[in-house]
């Protein structure tokens, strides 16, 4: 029960900055999706920052890395968001923004865990 209150925490503190980042106004008049695309980004970062510290030192509590791995960064991230906003753009008749937005999220969000592990190697 208490790994649920330590998760509820970090998604708290996710969820929030979140929506913060949402109420910047930033809208690109083609319609990409930027701060879901920087939001997704930043999220991938910091799970490959957490994921490669945690395995590199053993000293660091558990039950922070979970709250940070499974509450922040999944209560930060936003695939549904980024599900969502791929298939509107498409039904919007704007294939090409859809497929760039698709492309870069998938290749941003794997080079992030990537460049976050190799930081902390």
């Amino acid at each position: 029960m208490l790994n649920c209150i330590i998760v509820g925490i970090g998604g708290f503190i996710g969820t929030v900055c979140r929506y913060l980042v949402g109420l910047l106004p930033l809208k690109p008049e083609n319609g990409f999706p930027i701060k879901t695309l920087a939001i997704n980004f930043v999220g991938a970062f910091l799970l490959g920052l957490i994921t490669a510290a945690a395995a590199k030192s053993k000293s660091i509590n558990p039950q922070i890395v979970l709250m940070l791995k499974v509450g922040v960064c999944g209560g930060f991230t936003t695939f549904s968001t980024f599900a969502y906003e791929s298939v509107d753009l498409i039904k919007n008749g704007s294939l090409a923004v859809a497929f760039c937005y698709i492309a870069v999220s998938i290749i941003l969000g794997v080079l992030a865990v990537f460049a976050a592990q190799m930081m902390v190697k």
